[in-house]
């Protein structure tokens, strides 16, 4: 992966640095995403799990694009290695994959940088923008 931080100062200080406009930083969960969603509680299943139709060429291009694609999944570190081995199988283009994301839904992301949520709701497609109703803090 190249690396397309910018350097940003502020007030003569170095913040965290960012990614070009351009460019996505892709979190993209595993089960019930781009396959079966298959409960850690049944990790022998995990091998055998199919695909998503449109999950492999939608993510590979945007890989191919020059985005950022990091796996984000509630499976746990014992499963990283059945979960490598079928993306490897399967030829999914990535860059990490970050394991024991919380279980349950509702996620309420709180971060200093942008972030924007797409839930997937069956069907891999383009993505467009539409206007949202989001929470935001008081000011």
């Amino acid at each position: 992966m190249k690396n397309n931080l910018v350097e940003t100062i502020v007030d003569g200080h170095k913040i965290s640095p960012v990614l070009p406009s351009t460019i996505k930083n892709f979190l993209i969960d595993i089960d019930g995403t781009i396959c079966d969603d298959i409960p850690n509680e049944e990790p022998e299943r995990m091998a055998t799990a199919q695909i998503f139709d449109g999950a492999l060429e939608t993510i590979n291009n945007w890989f191919d694009e020059g985005h950022i694609i990091t796996f984000f999944t509630s499976r746990t570190e014992e499963h990283r290695a059945v979960t490598e081995e079928w993306l490897k199988k399967h030829g999914f283009k990535y860059h990490g994959m970050l394991m024991g994301k919380p279980r349950g839904g509702n996620y309420h992301w709180i971060d200093n940088h942008i972030v924007r949520a797409t839930r997937y709701e069956g069907k891999f497609t383009e993505l467009e923008v539409r206007p949202a109703e989001i929470e935001v803090f008081k000011l």
